[in-house]
């Protein structure tokens, strides 16, 4: 079983790289295809952020995969260290991969790094990790009584 958790935190690292070795150009098109899925859903995303649309969808999509890393660190680490240390090693595994995320895209045409995107980054996985920590203490907590 561990080994399956570290192969899913590897293969989500390794989605991560893959979006951010897009070019900004098809970058962008993922995010209008998403705007317009979403828009047949009936959400219409640019009537709430107008012209930032593409721009909210992209910065959300830096939230959503550190959360989900987040997630999946937490979930190897937590019965090895006391809570504490789960979360310190977990978001800082979680800023130095969004830190080479950052300078991974410098390479790509169109792409920058950007220190704003390590902040969502971190925000999202801080969130993950939290997320985490209530769930697996309610379900301990359910187990218990």
């Amino acid at each position: 079983m561990k080994k399956i958790k570290w192969i899913l935190v590897v293969l989500w690292m390794v989605v991560i790289f893959i979006f951010s070795n897009e070019s900004s150009t098809m970058s962008n098109e993922k995010s209008r295809l998403f705007i317009y899925l979403i828009q047949t859903l009936g959400l219409d995303l640019n009537a709430f952020f107008g012209n930032l649309s593409n721009f909210m969808v992209r910065k959300a999509s830096h939230f959503l995969e550190y959360f989900i890393l987040a997630i999946l660190l937490f979930n190897i680490i937590k019965g090895k260290f006391e809570i504490k240390k789960v979360f310190i090693i977990s978001i800082v595994i979680v800023v130095v991969y969004a830190c080479t995320d950052e300078i991974h895209q410098i390479f790509i045409p169109g792409r920058t790094a950007r220190i704003k995107d390590i902040f969502i980054d971190t925000v999202g996985g801080s969130m993950g990790l939290l997320v985490s920590y209530f769930i697996n203490k309610k379900i301990f907590y359910e187990k218990e009584n």
